[in-house]
């Protein structure tokens, strides 16, 4: 089996045993082959790795891998530090793909070797109802002020590995949107697909809304400054602000004044 055909798709899991099966059957639908799924249970106290386990005795193209609690980047890691795939998904334990997702993010990616992540459109989805996710279009300037592209994209093992993964030490949440800066900010390419490929599942305890505002928002937006100022000082002429959408504007005011 060739490395570069074979697609990896990492699933951390904490305590999404609930919707675990449903996610890994959205991907064991996916027409693209060959595949492997790898679910990281990340030291769940529900039915998560129970489920995981029959999951894998049930499919071959299954593995579990089961880690104390360590955060879901850790997860993520583990899984990429695992895959067999030269192109890695990651997909977090509650959420969808469609059917023909993965198969025309890997089209993208070997006919362009300068295009390094490929996603899609999205929707929002809950028991009751179903939206749109409204996602700005990307460029850097607009990546340097907040992220539009969510962590279930395609990309290759090598890039990831290249920018040492995922960001163990950020525990504030959108770890997702500094991998992107990481990964991006140096050149490559992104695509998004015309159409809707991933199904972000709103929950109670779902992350965005945990991490959206206040004191979250303010360690997350000192941790990006600290550790790519470069990138900030490129596209906003200084720091991220706290108003991230002013951030360009006031710093180019700061600096007309003479204090920037």
């Amino acid at each position: 089996m060739s490395r570069e055909g074979l697609v990896s798709v990492v699933i951390p899991c904490y305590n999404q045993g609930k919707y675990l099966a449903e996610t890994v059957q959205s991907v064991l639908a996916s027409t693209y082959r060959p595949l492997e799924i790898l679910i990281v249970n990340d030291g769940s106290t529900d039915s998560s790795l129970e489920t995981a386990l029959d999951l894998e005795k049930q499919n071959p193209e299954i593995s579990v891998i089961d880690q104390a609690n360590a955060g879901v980047a850790k997860a993520r890691n583990t899984g990429i530090q695992a895959a067999r795939g030269g192109i890695l998904l990651p997909l977090d334990g509650d959420d969808k793909i469609s059917p023909d997702y993965i198969a025309q993010g890997v089209s993208v990616l070997h006919q362009d070797p300068g295009v390094k992540v490929v996603y899609c459109r999205a929707v929002k989805f809950s028991e009751a109802r179903q939206k749109p996710w409204k996602l700005k279009p990307f460029s850097l300037r607009a990546l340097a002020r907040d992220n539009m592209i969510f962590v279930a994209a395609l990309f290759r093992k090598a890039d990831a590995l290249a920018v040492g993964g995922f960001s163990e030490d950020m525990h504030m949440g959108r770890e997702d949107w500094e991998f992107w800066i990481k990964m991006l900010k140096n050149g490559g390419e992104v695509v998004q697909l015309p159409f809707v490929g991933f199904y972000y599942r709103m929950t109670p305890d779902s992350k965005r809304k945990k991490t959206g505002t206040g004191r979250k928002k303010r360690e997350r937006i000192d941790y990006l400054n600290a550790k790519h100022m470069d990138f900030f000082e490129r596209e906003l002429r200084g720091p991220l602000r706290f108003q991230r959408s002013w951030s360009r504007r006031y710093n180019t005011l700061l600096k007309w004044l003479g204090k920037g």
